[in-house]
């Protein structure tokens, strides 16, 4: 299976640099896999385009304002970095990007200060360990000294002040991702509400989303590509939810490919049930899928482990051709995009 087969061309001009002024008034095309059709719609319709029963599953991680920049104070020299996580020596991992070599012992001045950073030693992936000059969880001092870690392709990572709304849920609680899941940027409280009115209710999960969702597939045969592994749980309520949606003959429509990576991590090994751990699933085709019956989800990355899980589910064509319609049809992509529903 050739990492070209999940490639194609996409207009700069299409890549969304804002999200929709209202979250729920983003464009959303419909795939249905048993007619192979798609059709145009608007987020708010979801409530009548979804049956009273069905369930949806939102992925509730709250983003850490986890991009940093600063100076190196030994040459003064700029500095960017994003944090990963703690380790339980109390050491930040981060990703940092400068010009030049950082040796360590040297020390990175973050801005707004003040903040400073102490380079212990370097990981084998190439991630710096560092000393961070106060104390306080990662929480509290990215709060104060850190930005939205918005991805390259949106104003080149700068954030602006409504960033720190726009790239989160409505309903983000548990801190822990350094990006957004973002099939879940197009909910409002008030669509929530509706959806509910029409007898479609909602459950919350969590992953905690990593960078290693987003890398991009490097490997010419799709199949030995690796993921990274994230952290995530599945609460005893949301497994009694999922359960209940089952034995009524509901859907189980998971919100996002994150959402999809969790619970088929566990149904893998049974009914779904309370759980937490770390995931490394990687879900390419052909996959059977066990719990998930539709999923909502935006317009992915060329080359990505996320196109890759979106063909496994509506299928390699059907998800090709889904993708030449959206472009035909100036659909906005990425993280701020539109969205699809597969059913």
């Amino acid at each position: 299976m050739q990492s070209d087969q999940f490639d194609y061309e996409l207009p700069s001009k299409l890549i969304a640099q804002e999200p929709c002024a209202q979250r729920d008034q983003c464009r959303l095309l419909v795939v249905r896999r048993s007619e192979a059709t798609s059709a145009h719609h608007v987020f708010q319709e979801l409530p009548r385009l979804l049956a009273p029963g069905d369930l949806l599953v939102l992925n509730d991680t709250r983003v850490l304002q986890a991009r940093l920049v600063g100076c190196r104070a030994r040459t003064g020299g700029k500095w960017e970095g994003l944090f990963l996580r703690e380790t339980a020596d109390g050491l930040w991992e981060l990703l940092s990007q400068t010009r030049g070599r950082l040796i360590v012992g040297e020390t990175i001045v973050v801005q707004p200060g003040p903040l400073s950073l102490r380079l212990v030693s370097k990981t084998t992936e190439g991630h710096w360990l560092v000393q961070p000059s106060a104390t306080g969880s990662p929480l509290e001092l990215l709060a104060v000294h850190g930005q939205m870690p918005l991805p390259p392709y949106i104003r080149k990572g700068r954030s602006l002040a409504a960033d720190r709304d726009n790239y989160q849920t409505v309903y983000a609680q548990r801190a822990g991702a350094v990006a957004a899941p973002t099939a879940g940027l197009h909910f409002t409280p008030e669509l929530l509400v509706r959806l509910e009115q029409h007898g479609i209710g909602h459950t919350f999960v969590t992953l905690h989303v990593g960078l290693g969702t987003f890398q991009p597939i490097h490997v010419e045969d799709v199949r030995e590509h690796t993921m990274h592994q994230e952290w995530g749980e599945i609460s005893s309520t949301a497994a009694a939810d999922i359960a209940n949606c089952r034995r009524r003959g509901g859907r189980v429509v998971a919100v996002g490919t994150t959402t999809v990576r969790l619970l088929e991590t566990v149904a893998a090994s049974g009914p779904i049930r309370p759980w937490s751990g770390e995931t490394d699933l990687y879900i390419y085709p052909p996959y059977q899928f066990r719990v998930v019956d539709a999923l909502i989800t935006n317009f992915h990355l060329p080359r990505t482990s996320l196109l890759v899980l979106v063909s496994a589910f509506a299928g390699i064509d059907l998800t090709r051709q889904a993708y030449k319609t959206a472009l035909e049809c100036s659909y906005r992509f990425y993280s701020y995009g539109d969205a699809m529903l597969i059913v």
